[in-house]
């Protein structure tokens, strides 16, 4: 698998959508969902990016914890606040309401790689 390597800034056209960087959008090719997965950092005013495959993982290690666990509830809450991104054909993601204001994105994006996920921040 490709890893997300290396920072990109892109500008937020007027409807709010973003170019998600060449590089990255091509380790999203073979996927069966034309997208990506974003959710919130919770440590950070940041979300992060993934691809189905590593949703899936996350979604499969539910099961391994026991029902009702801290743990489970923990990482239950990433699945609930995930956002499903399709690109269009220009590659562009429209970026939500929600992560445009915890972010505080206003016109660009930067994006940054961390090997099998990446982040987006608000570049300052």
């Amino acid at each position: 698998m490709a890893l997300f390597v290396g920072r990109y800034v892109n500008r937020i056209d007027k409807k709010g959508r973003v170019s998600v960087p060449k590089p990255f959008r091509l380790v999203f090719e073979g996927q069966s969902f034309n997208g990506l997965y974003l959710y919130p950092l919770f440590k950070f005013n940041a979300f992060e990016a993934c691809d189905e495959n590593f949703m899936e993982r996350l979604s499969d290690s539910l099961e391994d914890l026991p029902m009702f666990s801290d743990e489970r509830d923990d990482l239950s809450v990433i699945l609930e606040s995930t956002h499903r991104l399709t690109f269009d054909p220009e590659g562009r993601i429209a970026l939500p309401k929600e992560v445009l204001e915890t972010t505080e994105i206003t016109n660009q994006v930067l994006f940054v790689g961390r090997g099998r996920r990446f982040q987006i921040w608000e570049p300052k």
